[in-house]
């Protein structure tokens, strides 16, 4: 089964919700959809950014990455109600590498 990457930049978290929220937010959001296989949560240039990689079923490479930006629509959306962020960033896992797929 292929594996994607989607990454998330959280500027702030709304108020009423715990910084802990938007990486549960973030794992409901794709774990409705998909396999979850990792997460983590990075500072890059002062800024959090939420990593949650998954797995698709196999098909075709455009059916699957069509599924994979679908997922990061429901991650940004499932994180939208706990948190301000930027735009998700997708990348597929290609012969040991990562490779950004186009939103």
């Amino acid at each position: 089964m292929p594996s994607f990457r989607c990454m998330i930049p959280i500027f702030d978290v709304r108020p009423g919700h715990a910084p802990e929220e938007v990486m549960e937010a973030a794992l409901e959001g794709i774990g409705s959809v998909h396999h979850l296989e990792a997460n983590g949560l990075e500072i890059v240039g002062a800024v959090p950014v939420i990593t949650v990689r998954f797995l698709v079923e196999a098909s075709t490479r455009a059916e699957e990455d069509a599924l994979a930006r679908r997922a990061a629509v429901v991650l940004a959306e499932s994180v939208d109600v706990v948190a301000s962020h930027g735009a998700v960033r997708i990348t597929r896992r290609v012969k040991g590498r990562w490779v950004g797929i186009i939103p």
